[in-house]
């Protein structure tokens, strides 16, 4: 993946060495950090409540430095987010509207404090829809790779094009139209969110080059990167994995197989409009 030469925003809050804490107590941004937050390790949503109601309520996390980070993974964080968001300016504009990006992609060390209540880094990466904030611990690169065997830079940018691709879905209100579904079943307002949310990132997958000059840039073997990370998060992957068993009742992101085939959706079509899952008669 090419990338070394991306524009970078400097949208990027760095709290790594600091302490964990918290930011109030459940609300309903915990509930949806419960529902749609965890994203890769396939934890109950049960225990990420139980996780955000036992944080002590006024905790408050310090900030963290704003800017340009200078080690390696942050600047990859950097322009890759910072190329996600310019997919989604000009997406936006072409359609004669404002994209907002998020309020900043934060990078932390084990738990930090969100909107949506204490963030773990056992939840793997996620959105926060009250502070509109992506948060990401950068131990997970190893665990993609070593425990879901999803290897390359491409693997680790399709993981932050999801997890914005959920900012996007908050702006146009995706979010709460899956909330009106129900959170959980092969068929839930959470798998299609989630879904969704993968074919975005194969929509900036296929316009990253065009928008940054090919400063940013996936070729065929990048995609087939991303395409492994899609299925090796997949619902019934992630349950023969660790409990030996498939309970499609308990789905909250989809099987591997349609994550990818949504991922692809988006890689093929160039096109968000190719992504409304929530319209789709068969996932």
């Amino acid at each position: 993946m090419r990338w070394g030469g991306g524009r970078r925003s400097g949208n990027i809050e760095d709290r790594r060495g600091m302490s964990g804490g918290a930011v109030g107590g459940l609300g309903a941004g915990g509930v949806v950090l419960a529902l749609i937050g965890y994203f890769v390790f396939g934890i109950d949503p049960s225990t990420t409540l139980n996780a955000v109601n036992a944080v002590s309520p006024g905790q408050q996390q310090e900030a963290g430095e704003v800017g340009q980070p200078k080690d390696e993974g942050g600047k990859f964080v950097d322009v890759v987010s910072t190329s996600v968001d310019d997919v989604w300016t000009q997406v936006f504009q072409s359609k004669g509207e404002r994209y907002q990006p998020p309020a900043g992609v934060v990078l932390y060390d084990q738990a930090t404090g969100t909107g949506c209540g204490t963030g773990q880094a056992a939840m793997g990466p996620f959105y926060c829809p009250s502070d509109q904030k992506v948060y990401l611990d950068l131990s997970f690169w190893n665990e993609l790779e070593t425990k879901f065997g999803a290897q390359g830079e491409a693997a680790r940018a399709y993981v932050i094009a999801h997890e914005i691709g959920h900012h996007v879905q908050h702006l146009t209100g995706q979010t709460e139209r899956a909330e009106r579904m129900g959170a959980r079943g092969a068929d839930s307002g959470s798998v299609r969110l989630e879904l969704q949310a993968d074919c975005f990132a194969g929509v900036w997958a296929a316009r990253a080059s065009q928008v940054s000059g090919g400063a940013v840039s996936l070729d065929p073997r990048d995609i087939e990167d991303g395409l492994r990370a899609a299925s090796a998060v997949g619902d019934d992957t992630l349950q023969e994995q660790t409990q030996g068993r498939v309970a499609p009742d308990s789905f909250t992101h989809g099987t591997s197989a349609q994550r990818m085939r949504w991922f692809k959706a988006g890689v093929s079509a160039a096109d968000p409009a190719a992504c409304d899952t929530f319209k789709a008669a068969q996932l």
